[in-house]
């Protein structure tokens, strides 16, 4: 997907936000949004939105020498998430349609992202949940998952944001587990998975877990690595979770099946949906569905 004039503002505003979160001193901040605003001016605007913000974020840790400014974020939401699993876990358990269950429990998790919104209170992320279980994602793209799944020889699953992986571990949990690799971020970007996250949530201990090589807050290929590169250009099932997954991989000919929050207009208008939508999209070499 494309960046909009409607993205500048979200860039400018995630700039302010994370540096002064991480330092007091204002110099620091002017030096910061100065240098993000020049970019800014320059930017290719045929490039997807998660290519300007793994440059804010890149700028944001070298101006304050600070290599995972979300850190304690990430730690708070994977502790709250690691407390309330096994209650989930139940629940798909007992529910008629387990898989439907799991996937909208994944979908809740993606509330999870600090790119997109400020901030997000523990009582938000369980209304959320709630949510979710009272009422699962069905339709036609579902169905067309519950389908693949079976024959799909190499299944990879596109994680998102910390906190958010301990839900999705309920999806990878519905799938081949021997047939699955689930896939983290390179390296630190605002609240995105890292291998580290993985380990906490429990994943490295049920399927195989890479990372793609890059700190991109989405997956941009150009910037992943080669051997990345190759399974996912090769697998035969792709879940990817999140806005910046959607925003990056959306015009690329995959199977893969977006699993999102719509958190911003300017995605909403691309997928047709309101804010605050709960989304399975599925692309693949046949027109796009969704439901």
């Amino acid at each position: 997907m494309r960046t909009y004039l409607d993205c500048i503002p979200c860039f400018t505003r995630q700039t302010l936000d994370v540096v002064r979160t991480v330092t007091d001193d204002p110099d620091v901040h002017r030096r910061v949004i100065k240098q993000v605003l020049s970019r800014i001016a320059e930017m290719d605007l045929s490039q997807s939105p998660p290519t300007m913000a793994q440059y804010i974020h890149r700028a944001i840790r070298e101006a304050t020498g600070n290599p995972d400014p979300y850190r304690e974020i990430k730690e708070a939401f994977n502790r709250l998430a690691l407390s309330l699993y096994p209650s989930l876990k139940a629940r798909v358990e007992a529910s008629d349609d387990p898989l439907a269950t799991a996937v909208s429990l994944a979908i809740a998790g993606n509330l999870i992202d600090f790119g997109a919104r400020r901030s997000l209170s523990e009582d938000e992320f369980l209304r959320e949940i709630e949510a979710a279980v009272r009422k699962t994602i069905t339709g036609e793209t579902l169905e067309v998952l519950r389908e693949r799944i079976p024959s799909a020889a190499d299944i990879l699953y596109l994680g998102d944001n910390a906190g958010e992986i301990v839900l999705d571990r309920l999806l990878v949990e519905a799938l081949p587990l021997e047939r699955t690799t689930f896939v983290v971020k390179g390296g630190p970007v605002i609240n995105d998975a890292t291998r580290e996250d993985a380990e906490r949530a429990g994943l490295t201990q049920i399927v195989e877990v890479i990372d793609n090589g890059s700190d991109a807050p989405g997956t941009l290929l150009e910037d992943c690595s080669a051997a990345f590169r190759d399974r996912i250009l090769n697998a035969d099932l792709i879940i990817a979770k999140g806005q910046g997954n959607y925003e990056t991989l959306d015009e690329m000919d995959l199977p893969i099946f977006y699993l999102l929050k719509v958190k911003c207009p300017v995605v909403a208008r691309d997928v047709g949906c309101p804010v605050g939508t709960p989304l399975l999209v599925y692309a693949d070499r046949t027109p796009r569905s969704r439901s």
